[in-house]
C-alpha cells in the first residue's frame, strides 16, 4: 500500500503527518509505503490513499483521490481513528 502525505509546500506538515502515520502503522503491526509531497504534485501522482489536513480538504478534493483528512498531524490518537480504518480495509480488501 502506497500512502502520500499532502500539504502545501511538501515539507513541515507532510513530513510530520509522514512520521505520524508511520508511528500509528508500526505500532499496529502494519506496513506501508510513506511518501510526504506537495499540493501540486501528489495531484499528478498515484497512490492508494492521500492523507492531508483538513486545511487542504478544497484544495484537494476537486482532484478525484481517495483522501482522508486528519484534524491535528500531531495527534497520533486522530490518526489512528481517521487513517488506521481506511489502511486496515485496503489491506483486507487487497490481501485475497
Amino acid at each position: 500500500m502506497k500512502i502520500i502525505t499532502v500539504c502545501g509546500m511538501g515539507m513541515g506538515t507532510s513530513l510530520i503527518l509522514k512520521m505520524t502515520i508511520e508511528s500509528v502503522l508500526k505500532k499496529e503491526g502494519l506496513s506501508a509505503e510513506v511518501v510526504h509531497s506537495d499540493l501540486g504534485s501528489a495531484k499528478a501522482q498515484n497512490a492508494d490513499l492521500f492523507a492531508i489536513s483538513v486545511d487542504m480538504v478544497n484544495a484537494f478534493e476537486e482532484s478525484g483521490k481517495n483522501y482522508v483528512a486528519v484534524q491535528s498531524v500531531f495527534d497520533e490518537n486522530g490518526v489512528r481513528e481517521t487513517v488506521l480504518p481506511v489502511v486496515k480495509k485496503f489491506l483486507e480488501e487487497n490481501e485475497k
